[in-house]
């Protein structure tokens, strides 16, 4: 396996409230996890709620005695979102705050994914391909079919999330879980490099020859940056069976 992880803080913000966790190596009964947040909340309240967020999440991780990475993946997410609705209720300017969160370990050929927000993981083999859902007010748009894809890139609204940690007493999450091939490689990303990069150029970059994993998770951030970087911008690029032999 190999992994590159960066963020950046973009073009036009101040502050960078994207936060991001990646480990090959095992966190509790986890064999790997890959983790990306993109914080919400004024001056501070963000970038706190998406690394104390991912902190808990780690922390709840390492001490699950549970082997079902769902089951461990659900309990950590509700232990994070109990973390910072607590922060929060205690005033201080951290009224409010919440955060995405995308959240994958691979187990074997596996690859089992949480979201709550909009932010993403796709899978690149052939073509690019995301696994996660959106839970944001255009993508509800998108699919109840009031916009199509190309509107919904530009829509004024369309950084509105319908699903946050911290947001409800109670956290709605998705869960997907794909078989992966050989050459498989993953991206987890905030919306900061998905707004600023279509799929397509995506897809580009990652099936891109003569560059390795820290090479394209570079050109990403770059790509966003010179399409305008107006949010913070995360990337987790994985390969997942990255030096491994094939038998013959």
């Amino acid at each position: 396996m190999k992994f590159f992880s960066v963020t950046d803080v973009g073009k036009k913000r101040d502050m960078n409230q994207d936060y991001v966790f990646a480990s090959m190596d095992p966190v509790g009964n986890l064999p790997n996890l890959f983790i990306v947040a993109d914080g919400m909340g004024g001056h501070n309240a963000g970038d706190y709620a998406s690394s104390h967020g991912v902190q808990t999440l780690v922390e709840e991780v390492r001490q699950d005695a549970n082997y079902n990475p769902i089951k461990v993946i659900r309990h950590g997410l509700e232990k994070a979102n109990a973390a910072i609705r607590e922060k929060a209720s205690g005033g201080g300017g951290f009224e409010g705050m919440g955060t995405t969160m995308v959240v994958a370990t691979i187990v074997g050929q596996y690859v089992y994914v949480a979201n709550i927000g909009d932010s993403r993981l796709y899978i690149i083999e052939h073509r690019i391909h995301q696994v996660t859902r959106d839970h944001s007010l255009v993508q509800e748009m998108v699919r109840m079919g009031e916009l199509n894809a190309e509107e919904a890139r530009t829509h004024p609204k369309k950084n509105i999330i319908t699903r946050a940690l911290g947001a409800e007493r109670t956290v709605d999450v998705d869960f997907f879980d794909m078989k992966l091939e050989s050459g498989s490689i993953i991206l987890m990303c905030s919306d900061g490099l998905c707004n600023m990069v279509e799929d397509k150029r995506i897809e580009e970059i990652i099936l891109s020859d003569g560059m390795d994993l820290t090479e394209k998770g570079n050109a990403l951030i770059r790509e966003a940056n010179e399409n305008g970087g107006k949010d913070n911008i995360a990337v987790v690029l994985i390969e997942p069976f990255a030096n491994e032999v094939e038998a013959c």
